[in-house]
């Protein structure tokens, strides 16, 4: 395995689609590894759970719910700014160091799946260029991103197939990196994938019967907890003026029906399939990655988990390009 430099304790990573009981596992894992003498800490790698104030429509975690574990990379960001990438990278990147020269160990936690392989592996990411992003954008609001999926696709078919036909902010992205530098989007991983750090990996998976159902119900306990009030209340704040936030799925919909748009109903129905979509994706994007695969309902999935970690053996270096 290509390693960038060596450590006393591997990233721990854990991933899986939305839904699966990520961060429920993350804390019993770090609660069972400080009873024995390693502390943790937890490090977000869902790219909504950036956002501060946008809590119900995430999944966020309340304090009172971390169980005295210190969590990282949550609310580092206001609704109006752009959630990028490349500055998570270097910043999640910070905390992990920071985390395992005080003797923890990092536990790097999400579904949001370019951005815990840009934190794993050795990411390079084009630099950007404000005024074909503008361009762009400007054309997106123009358009829609049907348009600029079709325009992706004719020049770069996998990263279109990657990234799907409605998250227009992605789609704005990987156009301008092929306008930049003539190459495809994928180009940002190396072709033989090299490791940040030793790395061990956990996966959570539920058969696609059982989580469609569960993804169903847990967007709907969105709007019984809340998520139009929560919506409306970070509007005070710039939700709509925010590139990256006012398109989140969940809250794109609440604000349709903040302003008449869309109906209670159908902005439950459209958040369902944008969710059950997306986790389709991740599904797809994590299957690449060198993992344990546990049952998200096993009863044993916390000692399965432990005995992976106490192997110790880092992950293999994936086969395949994992974006």
């Amino acid at each position: 395995m290509h390693v960038a430099g060596q450590d006393a304790h591997p990233l721990i990573v854990i991933v899986g689609s939305t839904g699966t009981g990520k961060s429920a596992l993350s804390l019993d894992v770090a609660e069972n590894l400080a009873s024995r003498g390693q502390p943790c800490e937890i490090v977000n790698a869902d790219a909504m759970q950036l956002y501060r104030g946008m809590d119900v429509g995430t999944a966020k975690l309340p304090v009172a719910e971390r169980r005295g574990i210190p969590h990282r990379m949550l609310d580092t960001l206001e609704v109006t700014d752009e959630a990028t990438v490349s500055n998570y990278q270097r910043d999640a990147r910070e905390v992990i160091s920071d985390i395992l020269e005080r003797g923890a160990t990092p536990i790097l936690v999400g579904g949001s799946g370019l951005y815990v392989s840009s934190v794993v592996y050795d990411f390079r990411f084009p630099g950007t260029d404000p005024a074909l992003r503008a361009r762009l954008e400007a054309e997106l609001t123009a358009t829609g991103p049907g348009s600029m999926y079709a325009r992706l696709k004719a020049v770069d078919p996998e990263a279109a197939a990657r990234i799907g036909s409605s998250n227009g902010r992605r789609l704005v992205r990987a156009l301008e990196v092929v306008e930049l530098t003539g190459a495809p989007h994928i180009a940002v991983l190396p072709a033989d994938p090299v490791y940040w750090r030793p790395t061990v990996t956990l996966g959570l998976r539920v058969p696609r019967e059982d989580l469609t159902p569960r993804l169903d119900a847990r967007v709907e306990g969105m709007w019984a907890d809340g998520i139009v009030a929560e919506a409306e209340g970070l509007l005070a704040v710039g939700l709509e003026r925010g590139i990256t936030a006012s398109r989140a799925i969940g809250y794109a919909q609440a604000l349709g029906e903040l302003h008449g748009t869309l109906t209670r109903a159908e902005a439950i129905e459209s958040t369902q399939q944008l969710t059950r979509r997306y986790a389709r994706r991740q599904v797809s994007w994590f299957k690449r990655y060198p993992t344990l695969w546990i049952d998200a309902d096993a009863p044993d999935r916390l000692e399965q988990a432990l005995v992976h970690i106490r192997r110790g053996a880092p992950d293999p270096v994936p086969t395949v390009p994992v974006a």
